[in-house]
């Protein structure tokens, strides 16, 4: 693999935040900056600046590594340098984290974070046989919260137990915080606790989730689509739940992507030249 530029636009980030291609990325704020700070940058943890000797070999040397810190100064210009030299494929995030807040881009939200997800890897708990909610917040866990989380399949009756047995969080269950509010399903719910049901991409997605997931196609075309898909892989899947949380990522990528990027496009027949 070709080492990347020494330095990444917010743009070009984001183009690869929620997808299977994101780098690690490492917020390197120094300690009084990140805690005073309301949001992060997705899929990010924090790491002290001051002690890299000590936490650059839990990074990943076969995945690229993306640094930021406060302005993308020296900072994170020195860090990004030390990995290069140590053979990492490092970039530092061009003007740091003010850049990617003056674009506009989504952040997360730091307090609902510190409170979800305070240790990495974090754990996720949730009912077997997943099919669409199920499916669609460890995607959004994944690619947003924490790239490292785990996410456990018990039975119902069980899963408020299973997540205090692992100190881990219990989801899309009733009488639980992370769960269905009226018609809004689980992950309308984690968008808002997380602060990112403003990014339109994601605002969609849960449209089309949300009309899969409750029987309501009238909200999204696609919703249809989503449901179709979702249980025949539930059949192909049988009770294998994480190769179906696998095959399911593939489909929200994929959603993901066509709404970011792709949205507009139309196909016709026959084809103009």
């Amino acid at each position: 693999m070709l080492s990347p530029a020494f330095s990444i636009s917010p743009q070009q980030l984001w183009r690869l935040i929620g997808t299977a291609d994101a780098p690690q990325l490492i917020d390197v704020r120094r300690r009084d900056i990140y805690e005073s700070t309301p949001g992060l940058l997705p899929a990010s943890i924090w790491r002290e600046p001051t002690e890299l000797p000590r936490w650059i070999g839990t990074l990943d040397p076969a995945c690229p590594v993306v640094v930021a810190c406060k302005a993308g100064k020296e900072l994170s210009q020195f860090i990004t340098a030390e990995l290069r030299a140590a053979g990492y494929h490092a970039s530092m995030l061009e003007d740091g984290s003010f850049a990617w807040s003056d674009a506009g881009l989504p952040m997360v939200d730091r307090a609902a974070l510190a409170r979800f997800a305070p240790k990495r890897p974090s754990i996720w708990v949730t009912r077997r046989r997943p099919k669409i909610d199920r499916i669609a917040c460890p995607w959004l866990i994944r690619r947003f919260i924490d790239p490292q989380a785990k996410i456990m399949f018990v039975d119902p009756a069980y899963v408020e137990a299973a997540a205090a047995e692992a100190g881990g969080i219990p989801f899309d269950i009733q009488g639980v915080e992370l769960s269905h509010d009226g018609e809004r399903c689980s992950f309308d719910t984690m968008l808002k606790l997380f602060g990112l049901e403003s990014e339109p991409s994601l605002a969609r997605l849960a449209l089309i989730v949300r009309g899969a997931d409750t029987a309501r196609p009238d909200l999204a075309l696609e919703a249809a689509g989503l449901h179709a898909i979702s249980l025949g892989l539930s059949q192909l899947a049988g009770d294998d739940d994480h190769g179906l949380l696998e095959r399911g990522f593939m489909v929200y990528d994929a959603l993901f992507a066509w709404l970011r990027f792709a949205a507009e496009e139309r196909h016709n027949w026959p084809a103009r030249a």
